[in-house]
C-alpha cells in the first residue's frame, strides 16, 4: 500500500514538474501572449494607415515587441528541451527585470499588458477587423492558453482533493 502510495505521489510530481518545465509555459503562455501582440500591433498599423500616423508606428513597436517575445520563447523552448539553462527569460519585459533583480514582477506586468491588449482587441471591436487567418491564430493562442490553464487548475484541485 505504502509503495502504491509513493509510486502515485512521484508520477504526481513528474506532471507538476512539467507543468514548470520552460518549455510548456512557452508554448502555453508566452507564444500565445506574443500571437495577441503580434496580431494587436498588425492591427494598429493597419488601422493607422487610414486613421494616424503614429498609431502606426505604435503598431510596428508593439509587431517589433512580440518578434522579440517570439524568439526568447523559441529560445527557452531549445534550451530547456537540451537540458540547458537560457540566459534569457520569456519576455523583453522580464529581461528588463532582470536588471532590477525581479524579473517575475516585470512577467506579471507583461501579463498584464497581454491581457490589456487582449481586452483592447476586444471591447475594441478591432478583433473583427482580423483576416480569417488572423483569427484562427487568435482561436489557436486563446484556445492553448485557456485549456492548458484549465487543465493545470484541475490537476492541482485533483491532486490536493
Amino acid at each position: 500500500m505504502e509503495t502504491e502510495k509513493y509510486q502515485c505521489e512521484r508520477e504526481a510530481d513528474r506532471i507538476q514538474r512539467f507543468f514548470r518545465r520552460p518549455f510548456f509555459l512557452s508554448l502555453t503562455i508566452g507564444i500565445p501572449f506574443c500571437i495577441f501582440k503580434l496580431l494587436f500591433g498588425i492591427t494598429a498599423v493597419r488601422t493607422g494607415v487610414t486613421t494616424h500616423p503614429l498609431l502606426v508606428v505604435f503598431g510596428w513597436c508593439v509587431i517589433a515587441w512580440a518578434g522579440m517575445d517570439f524568439l526568447m520563447n523559441v529560445n527557452r523552448d531549445i534550451t530547456d528541451l537540451l537540458h540547458k539553462p537560457s540566459q534569457l527569460e520569456y519576455c523583453t519585459i522580464a529581461q528588463l527585470g532582470r536588471f532590477f533583480h525581479a524579473p517575475l514582477v516585470f512577467l506579471a506586468i507583461d501579463t498584464l499588458f497581454a491581457f490589456s491588449i487582449i481586452c483592447f482587441m476586444l471591447w475594441s471591436g478591432w478583433i473583427t477587423t482580423l483576416s480569417p487567418m488572423e483569427l484562427y491564430f487568435w482561436y489557436a493562442a486563446t484556445t492553448l492558453n485557456l485549456i492548458s490553464l484549465s487543465f493545470v487548475s484541475l490537476y492541482n484541485e485533483i491532486r490536493h482533493a
